[in-house]
């Protein structure tokens, strides 16, 4: 086999009484497949546990040598706290600041007039005097790296001296902040922001990100995350609950002491996860070279990322109601294949549920679906990936999942693909 293309990566994790992840209404998210109900967890939830983990594995703490590789800022208020109120600290008067910082906003996202015009009109709805501070927060969640966010405070504080020095009057503030600001944000700077390495930062790198602006990049996903689902039916049960209100009980002997009652769902199951990587975008993402040359620049950073992604997929787990149900687990089994062909999930393993039967367990019984499942599309589009496997009690599996290995000689040998 030549140069591999795509990772694969295959997961069973059972979990006991829990709620991993809930619907609007606080039940576990479902998904019908097979014609009966499964329980879900969304790629969102999956993706926001890997990304902001601060373990062991953690991908915010990449380190090759020269400081943590930058992850992105997710907030509606980035540009508040991270531009404007460092002006202010620096000692730029607040109304410059919040000037500069708005019309910089205003470039690089295209904020009409009109819309500042209804959020200035929401912010004077607001019956308390002392209502939150709204300057300066966009109207969705805006996803900025690390290295943009020190680009544009540096952009601003350099547009705030150059208005500093005009001695502008606050009468025209916002004009001459405009004026400024298009003789300075010229088409060189511009474009130094979009080739920032890593601007986007790297969990955008690793699972995209989606921006209307010209001036920022966007990033499509190299790492394609499936939503996670039961390999049966659905079982899930009402728990009642109730709380004791401790100095009402010391009150009154008589008294259960009952302060709260309640219920909550709760579930169990064994999920099926699927996660394909790109391995030639995750390459252009993560060095800026073009698609077509990443065979060249594979290196340390793209190994790090896949070696660590294999621990985090296998190891950390999504979870409501963290307190009350403890929904830690790790991958009962995970499969890594490697090939050139476009990846395919194995969910259809599942397409009927797995109900056990002659005295097997589910796990095995599972284990059986799986490899029927892989057997049948060896048969009929032929052998096309390379498969390296972990798992408990999966000795069934070892003449189709390929060498059985650790986690961490797992990780290893898929990280090989990187780099």
């Amino acid at each position: 086999m030549t140069a591999p293309t795509f990772l694969q990566i295959h997961t069973l994790t059972s979990y006991p009484a829990s709620l991993l992840n809930r619907d609007d209404v606080g039940f576990a998210k479902r998904i019908p497949f097979g014609s009966v109900p499964r329980l879900r967890v969304s790629s969102q939830c999956l993706k926001r546990h890997w990304r902001t983990h601060q373990g062991l594995h953690a991908l915010s703490a990449i380190d090759l040598g020269q400081g943590p590789i930058g992850m992105s800022v997710r907030s509606r208020i980035t540009f508040q706290r991270q531009v404007r109120d460092p002006l202010i600290t620096s000692g730029v008067d607040p109304e410059l600041a919040t000037a500069v910082t708005e019309q910089i906003m205003v470039l690089l996202l295209g904020e009409s007039a009109k819309a500042k015009q209804k959020k200035a009109a929401e912010a004077e709805a607001e019956a308390d005097a002392d209502a939150k501070d709204d300057s300066c927060k966009t109207s969705q969640l805006t996803v900025l790296g690390r290295p943009e966010v020190d680009f544009l405070l540096a952009e601003a504080k350099a547009l705030a001296a150059a208005v500093s020095a005009a001695k502008a009057k606050k009468a025209d503030l916002t004009k001459q902040v405009a004026e400024a600001a298009k003789k300075h944000f010229d088409a060189d700077r511009k474009k130094n922001l979009r080739a920032l390495q890593l601007g986007a930062g790297l969990d955008a790198a690793l699972f995209g990100r989606m921006v209307t602006s010209d001036i920022l990049a966007r990033t499509d996903a190299a790492i394609h995350v499936a939503h996670a689902f039961t390999v049966h039916e659905e079982q899930t049960e009402a728990d009642f609950f109730s709380a004791v209100d401790d100095l009402e009980r010391e009150r009154d002997d008589s008294s259960l002491g009952s302060g709260h009652i309640g219920s909550a769902e709760l579930t169990t199951g064994l999920y099926y996860g699927y996660i394909a990587v790109d391995l030639p975008l995750l390459i252009s993402n993560l060095t800026g070279v073009e698609r077509r040359d990443w065979l060249a620049h594979r290196g340390p950073l793209a190994a790090e990322v896949i070696r660590r992604l294999i621990h985090l997929v296998t190891t950390v787990s999504p979870g409501a109601k963290l307190g009350s149900t403890a929904p830690h687990a790790y991958a009962h089994f995970v499969m890594a294949e490697l090939g050139e062909e476009q990846p395919r999930t194995l969910a259809n393993a599942f397409l009927n549920p797995v109900r056990p039967r002659n005295g097997e367990d589910l796990l095995a019984s599972t284990y059986a679906a799986l490899k029927s499942h892989i057997d049948g599309l060896n048969e009929m589009y032929g052998k096309a990936t390379e498969r390296r496997f972990a798992g408990l009690d999966a000795d069934s599996l070892s003449t189709t999942a390929g060498e059985r290995l650790s986690v961490a000689d797992l990780a290893k040998w898929a990280a090989a693909a990187g780099g």
